[in-house]
């Protein structure tokens, strides 16, 4: 336990930082999911809304990956990796 009132303070600071590093987190690794779910259903049964959900859900994944970034829960090389995953099995269903 902290002993000063600072590092009390900051014992807090760094809960709060870690639960909201960890909601970023976890939303990211979800909306990959979903991404990567929609792609392969897209694969199996090419229709023009299955087509517009991969959009769509590509956009979603991309916002919440660069908002992680610019709160700096994620490295910017990270969170490019993670983009350029995304848009590398787009790339793979439609050629």
């Amino acid at each position: 336990m902290a002993n000063t009132k600072s590092a009390l303070k900051r014992a807090q600071i760094a809960e709060r930082n870690r639960l909201r590093n960890k909601a970023y987190k976890s939303a990211v690794k979800t909306l990959m999911k979903k991404y990567f779910s929609s792609v392969e259903a897209y694969a199996a049964n090419p229709t023009t809304e299955l087509k517009q959900e991969v959009e769509v859900r590509m956009s979603e994944a991309y916002s919440k990956i660069d908002k992680a970034v610019k709160k700096g829960v994620l490295h910017s090389n990270n969170g490019a990796r993670k983009k350029s995953r995304l848009a590398q099995k787009q790339k793979t269903i439609t050629a």
